[in-house]
């Protein structure tokens, strides 16, 4: 059974030099705790959320190589740890993503949804920026998207730079998505600004929700993530329903934070709203879609059972 109206927390999340592991574990447990009491039934955290891991070794934390290896080795327990949370709080998580080291030794970075009974389902970023190819040396994942079959709705996940790709998310609304969960991390605000106005365009493309949050604050230890710009933002495609039921905000803004401040920013979703303006809306971006040239061309997308 599907819940229809619930709230949602995303991060901006500050990156720290941890003095050790309990440090993180205590910072998390704070964060996850801040949103279930805020009402949040699903909390998102940012895109390389995880590297404020790296600071736990002083011999590779200034390496951005050795961090890679650092943190990937990490990822049992930080995992084991969101699972604990999400069942003591109740809540689903989506966790700050992570270099993941594959059995070929290469990386993919990684975000895992966590349900509140522990299980976990996985997303791999599939575009990667100049800085991941050419410095960086992560590749994209190459299982497609995933849709995630919740109580809470169709979930899917596009990290950071895949959400300036429409294909991508378009397969994921073609497969029944109501909600992308789009974590960030961006050293600029033109960074932020490309990743926020690609999750309001796949909202009203697919006219649907995006939920973004970003990493924020400096971190000058890290060769990875140094400098961290930009605001949580929740937002709907900018219609309403053409019986003047209901609107969507105008700006199609739910809800914004302070830019670079360590914060949530909550909003409640209801996917009533968004079946109607799929059915019914003052335009119809999803049902349209078709029509354009070239439309039949989407990447794979494989359901993922998280019910």
């Amino acid at each position: 059974m599907v819940i229809s109206t619930w709230r949602v927390a995303a991060a901006q999340y500050p990156i720290d030099a941890l003095a050790d592991w309990d440090a993180y574990a205590t910072k998390l447990s704070r964060w996850v705790a801040e949103a279930a009491a805020g009402g949040a039934v699903l909390a998102v955290f940012p895109e390389y959320a995880a590297m404020e891991l790296s600071s736990l070794d002083p011999a590779t934390m200034g390496d951005l190589h050795g961090s890679i290896e650092a943190v990937s080795a990490l990822l049992p327990r930080v995992d084991a740890l969101h699972a604990d949370l999400a069942r003591k709080h109740g809540i689903w998580l989506l966790a700050g993503s992570a270099p993941r080291k594959r059995t070929d030794g290469s990386f993919v970075n990684t975000a895992r949804l966590f349900a509140p009974d522990g299980r976990a389902g996985y997303q791999d970023k599939l575009m990667m920026t100049r800085f991941e190819r050419e410095h960086w040396g992560i590749v994209g994942g190459d299982g497609g998207i995933n849709v995630f079959l919740t109580p809470l709705g169709r979930l899917a996940v596009l990290i950071c730079y895949d959400s300036e790709f429409p294909l991508l998310a378009r397969a994921a609304v073609e497969a029944g998505a109501e909600v992308l969960l789009v974590p960030s991390c961006t050293e600029t605000l033109h960074g932020y600004w490309r990743v926020r106005l690609g999750s309001q365009a796949r909202a009203l493309e697919g006219q649907c929700y995006a939920v973004h949050c970003p990493t924020v604050g400096d971190a000058d230890w890290s060769p990875s993530v140094d400098r961290n710009r930009g605001a949580a933002g929740i937002y709907a495609p900018p219609d309403r329903h053409q019986g003047q039921g209901f609107a969507m905000p105008e700006d199609g803004v739910l809800a914004i934070g302070a830019e670079s401040r360590a914060q949530w920013v909550f909003a409640d979703l209801d996917l009533g709203r968004i079946a109607t303006l799929r059915a019914d809306g003052g335009v119809l971006n999803a049902r349209d879609w078709a029509e354009q040239p070239g439309a039949e061309r989407l990447p794979p997308v494989t359901l993922v059972d998280l019910t």
